[in-house]
């Protein structure tokens, strides 16, 4: 489909909360230093599949996963993978914006000192550059040492950017990252996503259609578990292959 790097491969993805069949044979390319947006209506699976990206669903019991997740050629479900480095390497934005209780340099401090950055000159360092990139820093610069809860909804998601960029992440998934945001704040991730793309591979799950199309270098359209069509946004958006895909895109169902 496309000579670009493949960062991700998803092969035959099947994956069971307890008896019930969450996503059903999903086959999927992730490109390097891309947007990949995932759509599709409420419950039909895009949350888990970006969780299996890093291993979050280990965390919900009962769970199950068949098929093959490769990252750099390496099946993440396989062998002596280490679960923390792989989240360090893919990083996540969750919906709802999630700073720590703690003072907004602590938020990015913390992920830093977990991750084996001993030395504090040097985390600091760390902790400038993230909130730079994620356009944060003019804004914070001066009240490190309050409380990250003190900021507004859109600011502290970009405090969750920042502390995500701050361990150095190769893929950052984001799920829904504008989905308790103003207008004005989502422009403000949307921009930044797509500066961030200049330097990492993003997934993006949204349920806003408009947002997939103008960010968004390649689109995954599921519907009840499955993959119904995978490819280029503009051709997606444009000339859909699969009719669902059309109908769901003209607001004919979701």
């Amino acid at each position: 489909m496309n000579n670009e790097m493949v960062r991700i491969k998803a092969e035959n993805v099947n994956f069971y909360y307890g008896q019930k069949q969450a996503l059903k044979n999903i086959s999927l390319d992730v490109y390097q230093n891309k947007v990949t947006a995932l759509i599709g209506p409420s419950g039909c699976g895009k949350s888990t599949f970006i969780r299996l990206l890093n291993r979050m669903n280990d965390l919900v019991p009962r769970t199950r996963v068949e098929g093959n997740i490769f990252l750099d050629n390496v099946d993440i479900n396989r062998g002596q993978i280490d679960v923390v480095d792989l989240r360090r390497r893919v990083g996540m934005v969750f919906q709802k914006p999630n700073p720590f209780p703690k003072s907004i340099f602590e938020n990015l401090n913390y992920g830093l000192k977990v991750n084996g950055c001993k030395n504090r000159a040097e985390r600091e360092k760390k902790i400038i550059s993230a909130l730079q990139k994620a356009a944060l820093w003019q804004e914070v610069k001066d009240r490190l040492n309050e409380s990250a809860l003190g900021l507004s909804g859109g600011q502290q998601q970009r405090l969750c950017i920042a502390r995500c960029l701050a361990v150095n992440p190769e893929v950052i998934l984001f799920d829904e990252p504008c989905a308790s945001l103003d207008p004005i704040s989502t422009r403000y991730i949307e921009e930044l996503i797509l500066e961030l793309k200049r330097d990492y591979t993003i997934v993006i799950v949204t349920h806003n259609m408009q947002q997939a199309a103008r960010i968004s270098d390649f689109t995954a359209f599921l519907y009840l578990g499955e993959l119904i069509e995978f490819g280029l946004t503009e051709k997606i958006f444009t000339v859909p292959t699969q009719k669902m895909t059309e109908e769901y895109l003209s607001g004919k169902f979701g």
